[in-house]
């Protein structure tokens, strides 16, 4: 291991420097209260591993202010403790359990790679996807039954819409956690579907009468 690791590229390092001098600088005593009193965010968000997902900025959050998760094309398993996919359920459970949070939001978006992998191996064009050694394929197995509820559009339409399958799945995915369940039936916590175009900066949230996501 000691011959890969290397120290920070220097352009990491100045930034860290810069935000020490100024961001922190500036806040201090209130980074010093996030330490000394803990976390308590009001709401977890979801959303995909993509560098153009950035979620703090999109709705002007601080420090403290989101519990976040992020996983290829924001995909939660359903409840299984004899399962696999252990990783986004323990952040789950720790937001709803330890931190109660008020919100749980799964923040999908335009042009997903992740997305994209889903519906190619669907449709048969990602063979190295679904080899059993594929993290990634494995993972986006998750997201295969979206792909029955969009393979009927135009071609050119299916993976735009199956963007949005992976918010809706995965929302139902959380309704099978029965502390979920619990801390929605209590009125604790809400759901909540949001849809995000990177292009053009756009943000559509799920509408639970109609299934559609409408503009904010």
């Amino acid at each position: 291991m000691k011959e890969h690791v290397r120290p920070l590229p220097t352009y990491l390092v100045q930034r860290y420097l810069g935000w020490k001098a100024t961001t922190y600088a500036e806040n201090r005593s209130w980074y010093k209260r996030l330490a000394e009193d803990g976390q308590r965010p009001r709401a977890m968000i979801i959303s995909c591993c993509d560098s153009r997902v950035h979620v703090t900025s999109l709705f002007g959050a601080d420090s403290g202010e989101f519990f976040s998760h992020r996983n290829i094309a924001n995909l939660v398993p359903k409840f299984n403790p004899d399962g696999d996919h252990h990783g986004t359920s323990a952040a789950v459970e720790y937001a709803v359990k330890a931190l109660k949070v008020s919100h749980l939001i799964v923040l999908g978006h335009s042009q997903c790679g992740g997305v994209a992998g889903c519906h190619a191996m669907c449709t048969g064009h990602a063979p190295e996807l679904e080899e059993k050694t594929s993290f990634v394929g494995t993972w986006l197995n998750l997201l295969r039954p979206g792909y029955e509820h969009v393979k009927e559009l135009p071609e050119a339409e299916q993976v735009a819409a199956l963007e949005k399958q992976a918010v809706m799945i995965s929302l139902e995915n959380l309704m099978t956690f029965p502390f979920v369940q619990a801390a929605l039936e209590e009125g604790d916590m809400t759901l909540h579907g949001l849809w995000h175009d990177i292009g053009s900066g756009g943000l559509s949230q799920l509408n639970p009468a109609t299934g559609e996501f409408e503009p904010i």
